[in-house]
């Protein structure tokens, strides 16, 4: 898959908005970047937790809809929970989405996300609904 047709996908979106770019695609993940700086942040320095629940979600819907005949269905957000361990100020938070369950009508997957020094800074499950297609896949 072209990372650079990825990312493309997701211009003029919150995506683009809050610089989160798609780094690797690979057998059993995706993985990307989120800068923590003044969009990402809350008013007290830290990474905000929406926006690591954000990224969770960026990752593990384009990991969902990755594995999916994408002519006949879509993967949409069902539900998405998130424990924040620790706290960010600055630098880059790197997310990796891996299945949990990829079935016919649900899947499940775990997204950690990290500071640049490996350390766990988000773990979130996202479970998504996978649906026949009403709109126009991504090109």
């Amino acid at each position: 898959m072209d990372l650079d047709r990825v990312n493309a996908w997701n211009r003029n979106t919150l995506v683009e908005l809050l610089d989160m770019r798609v780094t690797e695609i690979g057998e059993d993940h995706v993985r990307g970047t989120m800068p923590v700086d003044a969009r990402t942040r809350q008013p007290f320095g830290l990474l905000h937790g929406g926006a690591s629940v954000a990224l969770a979600e960026s990752l593990g819907s384009l990991a969902a809809n990755l594995v999916l005949e994408g002519d006949t269905h879509m993967a949409v957000g069902l539900d998405i929970n998130a424990n924040h361990l620790r706290a960010v100020t600055s630098g880059h938070v790197i997310g990796t989405a891996r299945p949990l369950h990829l079935g016919r009508s649900t899947q499940v997957w775990e997204i950690r996300i990290e500071d640049e020094g490996g350390n766990l800074v988000c773990i979130s499950r996202l479970t998504m609904a996978v649906v026949p297609r009403r709109s126009p896949k991504a090109v």
